[in-house]
C-alpha cells in the first residue's frame, strides 16, 4: 500500500512538472513576433496593388495611374542590408520602368507588359529571397 502512494504521488509530481515546461514553452514562443523591414513592407503593397492591377487588366477597366510609393524601392530598408547591390539596383530599376510601362501600354500590349513586370520580379528574386517566387508568379496574366 505504502508503495502505491509514493509511485502515485512521484507520478502527480512529474506530470505537474511537465505540464509547467509546456507552458513556459508556449508563453516564451508567443512573444517572439517577426518584424516586417520597410522592403518587405514595401513588396507587400506592391503585390497587392499588381493583383488588384490583373484584376482591372483582366476585366479591361481603367488601370488608374503608376503609384509614386513603388518609387520608395530605392530607400526602402532591406531586411539584410547587405542584399542592396549593384544588381539590386538593376532589377530595381528595371522594376520601375516596366511598372510604369504597364500604364502607358496600349490596350492591346497592357497584358503582356503587365507580365513583363511580373517577370522582371521573378528574376530579381532568382538572385536573392527566393521564398516568394511562386506567389509572384502567380501575378501572371495567362
Amino acid at each position: 500500500m505504502r508503495y502505491s502512494i509514493v509511485f502515485l504521488w512521484c507520478v502527480c509530481f512529474i506530470s505537474c512538472n511537465t505540464i509547467k515546461k509546456d507552458e513556459v514553452k508556449k508563453v516564451d514562443e508567443a512573444l517572439v513576433m517577426y518584424e516586417f523591414s520597410e522592403m518587405a513592407l514595401l513588396m507587400e503593397e506592391m503585390y497587392k496593388t499588381n493583383e488588384n492591377l490583373k484584376k482591372k487588366i483582366i476585366n479591361k477597366e481603367d488601370i488608374g495611374e503608376f503609384s509614386d510609393k513603388f518609387l520608395n524601392i530605392h530607400s526602402a530598408v532591406l531586411t539584410d542590408p547587405k542584399d542592396r547591390n549593384s544588381s539590386f539596383e538593376i532589377f530595381s530599376k528595371a522594376f520601375i520602368e516596366n511598372q510604369q510601362a504597364v500604364f502607358t501600354a496600349s490596350e492591346n500590349e497592357v497584358k503582356e507588359q503587365f507580365n513583363i513586370m511580373v517577370n522582371a520580379c521573378v528574376a530579381c528574386h532568382k538572385t536573392t529571397c527566393l521564398g516568394p517566387i511562386p506567389r509572384i508568379k502567380k501575378l501572371l496574366i495567362k
